[in-house]
This record gives structure tokens, C-alpha cells and sequence, in this order.
């Protein structure tokens, strides 16, 4: 059977709980506080909805708005695909660098959370060996 340490012992071991999700950010580069933003951001139903307004009506009006007040013809829409294009081109790279921000952040954190489980498990060990001894105490008390 291994050691089991006593109440002092685990005290005195005892690391101060840290904020991980304050600390990690606080290491954050402007750039890469930028792109966890961006990240937020564009994964939200608004910004689906932003788009998906905005296209809607750059079609609807370059399709039936009199000919003369139109700027992006039927059906190629060239400079609709261009600009989705480019907005797609910047923000990838973006959402990409954020989910790996992310990524690091979880890791962080369940490494944080593995922490308490293990002190949480020595200081469950020391209140077992706390009762056992407690329930040998009164079973002695008791068989006098």
C-alpha cells in the first residue's frame, strides 16, 4: 500500500488555484488576441446572417433592378464572387489561427482540471484513512 499523506502534508503541498483561462490570455500577442476575436466573431449566427442578407440583396438587385441601376450583371456576378473570395481568403487563415489559440486554451485547461482531480483524490484518501480510523476507534469503544 502506498503512502497516504497526512492533512499537513497535502496542505503544504497545496498550489494556489490558478486562473488559466486569465493567465493564457494574458500571454496572448496583440495579433493573436486579434484572431481569437475574429474567430468569435465569425462563428456566430449574426455574421451567418450578415452574409446571408447581404447576398440576398446584392443578387436580388443585380437581378431585378432596372438595368441601368445595376452594377454586378446575371448571371456571372463577378464582382459579388470576388469580393466573397477575398473575404474568404483573409478571414480562413484567421479562423484557423484562432481554433488552434483555442485548441491550446482546452489543453491548458484540462491539464488545469487534471491538477484538482489529483489533489482532490489525495485529500478523499486522507478523509478514508480518517474514517477507517475513526471506525476502528468506536468499534474498539464499543467491544469494551
Amino acid at each position: 500500500m502506498h503512502h497516504i499523506p497526512d492533512t499537513n502534508e497535502v496542505i503544504s503541498r497545496r498550489k494556489p488555484v490558478r486562473d488559466t483561462l486569465k493567465e493564457y490570455s494574458q500571454k496572448l500577442s496583440p495579433s493573436e488576441k486579434f484572431a481569437l476575436s475574429v474567430t468569435n466573431k465569425i462563428g456566430t449566427i449574426g455574421f451567418f446572417n450578415i452574409i446571408l442578407t447581404f447576398t440576398i440583396l446584392w443578387f436580388g438587385w443585380n437581378t431585378f433592378a432596372p438595368a441601368e441601376f445595376r452594377f454586378d450583371t446575371f448571371p456571372s456576378f463577378v464582382l459579388w464572387l470576388f469580393i466573397s473570395n477575398v473575404i474568404q481568403l483573409f478571414l480562413l487563415p484567421l479562423i484557423l489561427i484562432g481554433q488552434t489559440l483555442e485548441n491550446k486554451q482546452t489543453a491548458i485547461r484540462a491539464q488545469s482540471d487534471y491538477e484538482v482531480n489529483v489533489k482532490s483524490e489525495q485529500e478523499i484518501e486522507i478523509i478514508l484513512k480518517h474514517l477507517e480510523d475513526q471506525k476502528e476507534l468506536l468499534q474498539k469503544l464499543t467491544d469494551k
